[in-house]
């Protein structure tokens, strides 16, 4: 279902498959997130932290939490000490990394316009 289905009727943009995609990955840094997974596979909740840059401790903490409650990443705790957890990417993330190429591609055509 796609954007001209609705012919204008939309009432409410969150009842839209369009609303549930941007509650899910919308906001400043879960597509980064998402981006930065993708690339790396499994990553340690630091690792990530430092290549975000400037990203809180908290402010991370709650997009993974939240991208973890919407099926997009998986922790993985490991019961040592000092604790390990790794994030990935589920099944679920993966099918939107096309639709995350396809952003990056419009962005190399269109930065310097």
């Amino acid at each position: 279902m796609g954007m001209a289905d609705f012919n204008g009727e939309v009432k409410n943009i969150q009842d839209t498959p369009f609303g549930y995609t941007m509650s899910v990955i919308g906001g400043k840094w879960k597509m980064v997130i998402i981006y930065l997974l993708a690339e790396n596979q499994t990553v340690r909740f630091n690792e990530l932290k430092r290549q975000l840059g400037t990203i809180t401790f908290k402010v991370l903490s709650s997009q993974l939490k939240e991208l973890e409650a919407d099926g997009l990443v998986k922790r993985k705790e490991y019961p040592q000490i000092p604790p390990k957890v790794e994030y990935s990417l589920t099944g679920k993330a993966e099918t939107l990394l096309p639709v995350l190429e396809e952003l990056c591609e419009w962005g190399g055509k269109n930065r310097n316009n």
